[in-house]
């Protein structure tokens, strides 16, 4: 009796042991069916898009929104048609180096004026002299030399007026593709990245990393029209003293700061946060 018991018991384990290399042989073959439908999917789609970038190829080139959402619809796939020069992609676009070429006028903008902001200026700001740049350089070939003379990094835009001879410079450019941009500008390890103080987007181009303390008063200085001074950070902040002088005197040994000693109380300026129409201040700066 408790020898059948014994054999039925083994016999039944032996079936559910079949049934379940069954099951397991049987998912994996939907599997492998859901995969090979999936890579035959992702196929077309890249047929299809290869297609819709030759039919508009002018668009991809010359409208930056067009431009934009092109590439968040290639990133769903895992395509990167904009970043580099070299492979089929680029060559289909035509536009593989535009961000490596925009990512050198951003340095060019950011060493020019370092002097003066301590390598810290607003996107906007960046991204206004960038375009202001590459429309002298399209509009104004023959007195290129003249233009990158005006600058104190000369060499870089030596660099792209040569390499852009040929090439449209004045292609409008969005905040996406500054972005984007000084993204590539990371292998460099020079300290290139996009920082969020306050309800600005600022560019960084030297390596530092700003403190909390730090990252407050910047931010506190956007609605204080560009300025603080102790007494204001007090009332606002409500921190001591102590904590008010080591922040502020951080921030002007890196240059991220002016002091205006002949105001009453000291005002600390931040030049990163100055208007556009302060332009000659940058220039005279740059040119020293």
């Amino acid at each position: 009796m408790n020898r059948r018991r014994q054999i039925g018991g083994r016999a039944h384990i032996e079936r559910l042991k079949a049934a379940n290399e069954s099951y397991q042989r049987v998912g994996q073959t939907i599997s492998d069916n859901q995969l090979e439908q999936l890579q035959s999917q992702l196929d077309t789609f890249r047929a299809n898009l290869e297609t819709f970038a030759r039919l508009h190829r002018k668009d991809i080139q010359k409208d930056p929104v067009f431009r934009m959402h092109f590439q968040k619809m290639c990133a769903n796939i895992g395509v990167d048609p904009l970043a580099s020069s070299k492979g089929y992609w680029g060559e289909l676009l035509g536009v593989g180096d535009f961000y490596y070429e925009l990512g050198i006028q951003i340095i060019d903008v950011c060493l020019a004026t370092r002097a003066l902001n301590g390598g810290l200026m607003e996107l906007s700001e960046v991204r206004r002299r960038v375009e202001k740049m590459r429309g002298i350089r399209a509009s104004n070939k023959a007195d290129s030399a003249n233009a990158s003379s005006t600058s104190s990094s000369s060499k870089w835009a030596s660099i792209t007026s040569s390499s852009n001879k040929d090439k449209d410079t004045s292609m409008e450019i969005t905040e996406d593709d500054m972005l984007r941009s000084i993204k590539t500008l990371a292998p460099l390890g020079s300290g290139f990245q996009v920082l969020q103080i306050g309800d600005k987007k600022m560019v960084s181009s030297v390596p530092r990393e700003l403190n909390r303390d730090q990252s407050v008063i910047l931010a506190l200085v956007q609605d204080t029209n560009g300025h603080v001074n102790k007494d204001l950070v007090q009332e606002r902040l409500g921190w001591e003293g102590g904590r008010i002088k080591t922040a502020l005197d951080t921030l002007l040994e890196d240059n991220l700061m002016w002091i205006d000693q002949q105001a009453e109380p000291h005002e600390y300026w931040v030049p990163g946060f100055f208007e556009p129409e302060e332009d000659d201040i940058y220039a005279t700066t740059a040119s020293a």
